[in-house]
């Protein structure tokens, strides 16, 4: 289990420095960390970051800036309205200019 909790720690550094406006995918994370296979490890981690405030996991969408993470926030729509306030635009659960607005931690750490 604490292996488990280390790779949840990382996870959760690297998701502290997406900037305002910026999102990265599940994917992306796994892969900076050196484990490109376990993007679904990403994604319980976020699961689990819902408790931790200063950990943006409205950031963090699928490698096609889909909002599939969206169901585990309080609220139908909160992970959508986070977003919508640091001026990402979303439709039906896409994230619009994915690829502009795309942070990718290899590339910028």
């Amino acid at each position: 289990m604490k292996k488990t909790e280390n790779f949840f720690e990382k996870t959760y550094e690297v998701a502290r420095l997406i900037p305002f406006g910026k999102v990265t995918s599940y994917g992306a994370i796994a892969t900076y960390l050196g484990t490109a296979r376990s993007a679904r490890m990403v994604g319980w981690a976020m699961n689990k970051a819902h408790d931790l405030e200063d950990v943006p996991a409205h950031r963090v969408v699928n490698r096609k800036g889909i909002l599939t993470g969206k169901h585990h926030f309080d609220g139908t729509n909160l992970m959508q309205q986070l977003l919508e306030n640091e001026g990402v635009v979303v439709v039906e659960n896409q994230i619009q200019n994915f690829d502009k607005i795309f942070w990718n931690p290899m590339d910028e750490l």
